[in-house]
């Protein structure tokens, strides 16, 4: 299936020739029928020469119901261009197509009318040239009769023909299907109706509202009239939702796959079309089926951002128009540059920001993304439409490498700074570090320590032992020259005083395995547990306390908490009758 909208001046003939293609009826309301004139949107369908199917999205063309034909027009590849020989180039088929062009359309095909009324020769040559300068360029013609029948083969052959330029849909992409319909069935329940662009839909999937929390699912699907379990774009489909109160949704909304699109009410665009400096304060945002209201501020000469009435779920590349709907006049297209721009609060950012956008185009790319945003998690990149084929760092997380390597050298400085202004300390809190860093989770400080850096015990410090402050060195070189003959001795207190080691050198000179804390104030050098081990090996088992402690030469302050350390790391075993023996 290829779907394309109508496109034309009020009473040019449209839905006739819709009607006359599809021999169905486009015009569904009764008060359509009965003046005789498209008011809202349209739908129909017929098979083609090839086999392949086309389906009619028609528009109205009176200047009044332009938001109509916009939401129809939106979502839709391809347009057909209808114009009536007998009047000729009109000015709702210039505001047409002045929105076709804002949208960037690029294919479509001209439909010259009423041929059984007047010669269409200077109705297609003026149509073409006016058709010729926009997205659409040079666009074939066929001059038609809705009322006699003539042309209809050859249209339908140019129908045909233009289905085969169509790139082909992508059905892997993400589903955003813009609602443009949407009612009640009796027994069913809502239904919506659009056109799906990309992506595929399939009975039984998880949806997402856009703007709503709770998710929605696809009750039965219809395309072309018939129920089907799946359908693929491109395709105009009806979405019956299970437990979806009609008045939740209508035109402008839109059913997302889950956790694939950015809800935004701030942009970056550029724009194409009246200068940036001359648009008015407000305008009226068409994307998709949706019109929202925005408030526009100047950046650059082609470059502005939209405040959005309401968020909506858009992407890096989306195009869109503004209209100023009082003056009934198309101000111009824009292509997204950014659906989660920085705030602009300090003077001059406005400029500085209109300098980054010139360098955009509107393409996803991942490597300026992430030399713009620096660090940002894969997630956020794919719900703005940015695909990931890079590893993240740490978790999710993405990081421009050059900014990677700069943070990187700004740890260790950290570091070397903190060890510097607090000597005693085991390293710097990796919390401490994240916040000097100005990074928003723990993991990427993990991330960034590397050799001979480490993380212990929630802090980030040297992973040598030799990495004492000189005070706490010294001291520690004291008490092994003063007990190192005698190394089940310790130390009294005032003497570790004396000696330079407080609480914070002790704790210092512990961490680095400089010396053993046995119990408050009773330290060892670290190689005492394996010579005590040596030595009660050496003693008749089971061993007692005090032949432990004259085995040792110490005293009881240094033997029984010695004994209860060897026991909890197993060097020892205590017996009930609280005599010990050596585990070999």
């Amino acid at each position: 299936m290829f779907v394309v909208a109508t496109a034309g001046h009020v009473d040019h003939g449209k839905s006739t020739l819709v009607r006359a293609l599809t021999g169905m009826e486009p015009d569904r309301w009764a008060e359509e029928r009965r003046r005789g004139m498209t008011i809202d949107l349209g739908f129909a369908w017929t098979t083609l020469p090839s086999g392949g199917t086309v389906a009619f999205v028609d528009v109205p063309g009176h200047e009044r119901f332009v938001p109509n034909m916009l939401a129809g027009v939106g979502p839709v590849p391809a347009a057909l261009i209808v114009v009536a020989a007998d009047e000729g180039w009109m000015p709702q088929s210039a505001e047409h197509l002045a929105a076709l062009d804002a949208l960037g359309v690029a294919y479509g095909l001209l439909a010259v009318t009423r041929a059984d009324l007047a010669d269409p020769g200077p109705a297609t040559a003026h149509a073409r040239a006016e058709i010729a300068a926009t997205s659409l360029g040079a666009v074939p013609a066929v001059a038609v009769s809705g009322l006699t029948g003539a042309g209809l083969p050859e249209l339908r052959a140019a129908l045909d023909r233009l289905a085969a330029q169509l790139p082909a849909p992508v059905v892997d992409d993400p589903v955003r299907l813009w609602v443009d319909r949407s009612f009640t069935v009796r027994g069913s329940g809502t239904v919506v109706t659009g056109t799906l662009g990309a992506g595929r839909l399939r009975v039984g999937d998880e949806l997402e509202l856009a703007g709503a929390d709770e998710p929605v699912r696809v009750r039965g699907l219809h395309s072309l009239g018939e129920g089907r379990p799946e359908a693929a774009a491109v395709a105009r489909v009806a979405v019956n939702l299970r437990g979806t109160p009609r008045d939740r949704l209508g035109r402008g909304d839109a059913l997302l796959t889950p956790g694939r699109f950015h809800h935004t009410d701030l942009v970056d665009v550029r724009l194409a079309g009246d200068p940036a400096a001359d648009l008015p304060a407000t305008l009226t945002l068409h994307v998709g089926s949706a019109a929202v209201p925005v408030r526009v501020r100047p950046l650059g000469p082609d470059t502005v951002r939209l405040r959005l009435a309401r968020p909506l779920p858009l992407l890096v590349g989306d195009r869109a128009l503004l209209r100023d709907p009082g003056r009934h006049h198309v101000s111009g297209g824009v292509r997204v540059l950014d659906v989660a721009p920085p705030p602009l609060g300090r003077r001059g950012a406005a400029a500085a920001r209109a300098q980054v956008l010139a360098e955009l185009d509107g393409r996803p790319d991942l490597a300026g993304e992430l030399r713009r945003r620096r660090l940002i998690r894969a997630g956020a990149l794919l719900r703005m439409g940015v695909p990931v084929h890079a590893e993240p760092v740490a978790g999710d997380w993405l990081a421009d490498p050059a900014h990677w390597r700069r943070l990187g050298e700004q740890l260790t400085e950290e570091v070397v700074r903190h060890a510097r202004e607090h000597p005693l300390e085991p390293g710097m809190p990796v919390d401490a570090l994240r916040q000097r860093l100005a990074l928003p989770d723990r993991v990427l400080v993990e991330a960034l320590v590397r050799p001979p850096l480490r993380i212990h015990a929630g802090r980030v410090g040297a992973a040598s032992a030799n990495a004492l402050p000189e005070p706490v060195a010294l001291a520690v070189q004291r008490v092994r020259a003063e007990y190192g003959d005698r190394p089940f001795r310790a130390p009294e207190a005032d003497r570790l005083v004396d000696l330079g080691l407080g609480p914070r050198e002790i704790g210092a000179a512990v961490r680095a395995g400089a010396l053993l804390r046995l119990a408050d104030n009773v330290v060892l050098l670290p190689d005492a547990l394996d010579d005590a081990v040596r030595v009660l090996a050496g003693l008749p088992q089971p061993f007692t306390l005090s032949a432990a402690r004259q085995a040792l030469d110490t005293t009881r302050r240094v033997a029984v908490p010695l004994l209860e350390l060897l026991d909890r790391r197993g060097a020892t075993r205590r017996l009930p009758d609280d005599a010990r023996i050596v585990i070999t």
